[in-house]
């Protein structure tokens, strides 16, 4: 997570974070559909309005690094160093995503999840506007653009790659497998107008 700036914001952060924490292991103490939020308001020791200020949905509770992630993702893309290929970045945070995601502990979370067809559901729309802003970072990027389908692609394959490599009985040789087809189908696209994210593209240029 972000490490936030000042008094107020870190308390803020502690805040959502002990909300976090105690809605996850009532969910997998209890089950996830077992667990209301006023039971999490209440074992957090915070008003229900507090859980809601923090967080949207009770799906929500169980991706409480879905912004932070999403984030990750785009920095990947802006902030890297001058001259550094864009897909071998993007491989490089997608791994430290996966071993995030595989670390010793994970797996219940997981199980509970794969369970939760709500869950589920919730997963699948967060990994598209993951891509959605991955894709809009691409965009943005100086080198040679791609036209809005390659940079879709190119996004969505990657926010894929993470949920296909956790899942793999060896995540790093799967990321590499994958990133290997990513990387050569990004070198076949060729360099076109600057793509509109979330525009069609022109008929004619």
């Amino acid at each position: 997570m972000t490490e936030p700036t000042g008094r107020r914001e870190r308390k803020k952060a502690a805040t959502r974070q002990k909300i976090a924490d105690t809605a996850l292991r009532l969910f997998l103490e209890k089950g996830y559909d077992a667990v209301g939020l006023r039971d999490v308001a209440a074992e957090a020791d915070v008003a229900v309005t507090t859980v809601f200020s923090h967080f949207a949905a009770k799906e929500a509770l169980v991706f409480e690094q879905d912004g932070d992630f999403e984030q990750r993702l785009v920095r990947a893309v802006a902030d890297r160093d001058p001259g550094e290929p864009l897909v071998p970045a993007l491989h490089r945070e997608v791994r430290a995503l996966v071993r995030h995601c595989t670390a010793d502990g994970t797996a219940p979370i997981w199980r509970m999840i794969n369970s939760s067809p709500a869950l589920r559901q919730y997963e699948e729309t967060m990994r598209l506007r993951h891509a959605e802003s991955l894709a809009a970072a691409i965009a943005a990027d100086p080198g040679p653009p791609r036209s809005t389908t390659a940079v879709r692609a190119l996004a969505r394959f990657a926010v894929d790659a993470h949920a296909l490599a956790r899942t793999a009985a060896d995540p790093d040789a799967a990321l590499d497998e994958i990133f290997r087809m990513i990387e050569a189908a990004w070198q076949a696209a060729p360099a076109t107008g600057n793509p509109q994210v979330g525009t069609a593209e022109p008929a004619s240029r």
